[in-house]
């Protein structure tokens, strides 16, 4: 099951506003491991919300995230995956038939996908070492997209 959940008032729900901190996204991934944003505080992270059948997610997926992954891993970037509307078997399928080695949450109950105002699949968020979303992009990513995003967040 998927948490999110920052420190502050118990009746207050956090929401990820850029320039902020980013609210907490822990559970157990559709492969099995344990993931917590809290914990990659120090990388630079893209949290990317996406489904299996989202057509622009299949484009995206494949072709950017998981070259852009293997470019920057020495650098220390983390892409942490959150399922939009999606269940874990296709998805964990769409996964290893592209060979994607980041960890995807599932959003069963959609507060992930509220706490981030997460509206349609592809979007992504930018973090950078110190836990702060410096940008979220609605749509899906480019090259270009990505190189201008990742580079604010891998200084």
């Amino acid at each position: 099951m998927l948490l999110s959940a920052v420190g502050g008032c118990a009746t207050s729900k956090p929401v990820a506003t850029v320039g902020q901190l980013a609210p907490e996204l822990a559970g157990t991934a559709i492969d099995g491991r344990a993931v917590s944003l809290s914990s990659l505080r120090g990388h630079p992270v893209l949290v990317n919300f996406w489904a299996s059948w989202c057509v622009p997610c299949t484009r995206e997926f494949p072709l950017l995230l998981e070259r852009y992954n293997a470019d920057h891993q020495a650098e220390g970037l983390e892409i942490v995956g959150v399922l939009w509307n999606d269940s874990p078997g296709p998805a964990r399928d769409f996964m290893m038939n592209h060979s994607a080695s980041w960890p995807s949450l599932p959003d069963p109950d959609g507060s992930a996908k509220a706490t981030y105002q997460a509206v349609a699949p592809p979007q992504s968020y930018f973090i950078d070492r110190k836990g702060v979303i410096l940008s979220r992009q609605i749509g899906e990513l480019t090259a270009a997209d990505l190189d201008r995003q990742l580079a604010a967040i891998l200084r």
